[in-house]
């Protein structure tokens, strides 16, 4: 039985404070690690607090960080780090993703929606129900500004799917791959075509939706993934995450197969399944270590800046002024 990276780190979570709350149900295989450093000790909890931005933000490049522990998304300058702002009233904030505009989409895993924000702003622009699924990753196609969603699976523990939103806010169409059971993460290229990674029982398992196509093209990659994070097109090539290995590796495709042509080490990350690429920087939160961390892209290697204060920082995008 595969269980999904939300599972995975909610089960962590679950086996840190059983002995103080208890947890209920019975044990799993839970994949290589979990995470429990400080913040793992932390619940989910809602923040009833107001949205404020800076008044000047909106003037500078933002990175935005979902956090699990707060249940908020912090806003920073980029790529300065100073706080610029919070965005409150989630449920369990997880995928984030931005549009050539610099508009943010904040998947809400719990409250089964997704919230659309405009570049340093505070109230959404849009609410896009997901009904009964559990969102995960997103990506926004460049060529036309459709909205992809990784939903990981649907009531009752069934196979999720991939939500496309025309035009971002417009009619919704879910796809699916027999070739995937459980989707977590997904991200287009230059050209729109989509590619979505998750599971198929206990294997990783990738996948294309070419643009204009409804049906999936299963894609075998070269390199042994064991736990996929995000998916992202990093200019060149489909950059994959392996939080497992620590390591961001970066593949050509062709047809149904793809070609390792690089990898970008993240040392001293502990937990970050998902990432950003900006031009010749990655950044990616840390879970189990509380703090948000840079690197040179596609060098990787130590981090050049550190980001603290988090509790369990988990999901992360950048969107740019102008």
């Amino acid at each position: 039985m595969h269980i999904s990276n939300a599972t995975r780190y909610t089960l962590g979570v679950c086996a840190a404070v059983t002995t103080l709350v208890g947890c209920g149900g019975s044990q799993a295989s839970l994949g290589p690690r979990e995470p429990m450093g400080q913040n793992a000790m932390l619940a989910v909890r809602p923040d009833r607090g107001r949205s404020w931005m800076a008044p000047d933000a909106k003037k500078d490049n933002l990175l935005y960080i979902s956090d699990l522990g707060t249940a908020d998304v912090y806003v920073y300058s980029y790529p300065g780090g100073a706080l610029e702002g919070t965005l409150t009233g989630f449920n369990r904030p997880w995928g984030l993703c931005a549009n050539k505009a610099g508009n943010i989409f904040v998947t809400d895993q719990s409250g089964s929606q997704i919230r659309e924000y405009a570049h340093g702003g505070t109230k959404p622009l849009a609410t896009l129900k997901d009904p009964g699924e559990d969102p995960g990753g997103c990506s926004v196609d460049p060529t036309t500004g459709d909205l992809a969603v990784a939903n990981i699976s649907t009531p009752g523990s069934d196979p999720g799917d991939v939500a496309i939103y025309k035009k971002a806010r417009g009619a919704r169409r879910a796809y699916k791959d027999p070739g995937i059971s459980y989707y977590e993460y997904c991200g287009y290229d230059n050209q729109g075509n989509l590619y979505v990674d998750g599971m198929k029982e206990s294997d990783f398992a990738f996948a294309e939706l070419p643009k204009g196509k409804t049906s999936f093209v299963n894609i075998g990659l070269n390199e042994n993934i064991r736990f996929g994070g995000s998916v992202q097109w990093d200019g060149k090539y489909v950059a994959v995450r392996d939080y497992e290995a620590n390591v961001i590796y970066q593949f050509s495709i062709s047809g149904s197969g793809g070609t390792e042509t690089g990898s970008t080490p993240l040392d001293g990350s502990s937990y970050a399944v998902q990432f950003w690429v900006q031009g010749s920087n990655v950044v990616a939160p840390n879970a189990d270590s509380a703090n948000v961390m840079f690197w040179k892209y596609p060098a990787g290697g130590s981090p050049t800046k550190t980001i603290n204060g988090l509790t369990t920082p988990w999901g992360v995008t950048i969107s740019m002024a102008g």
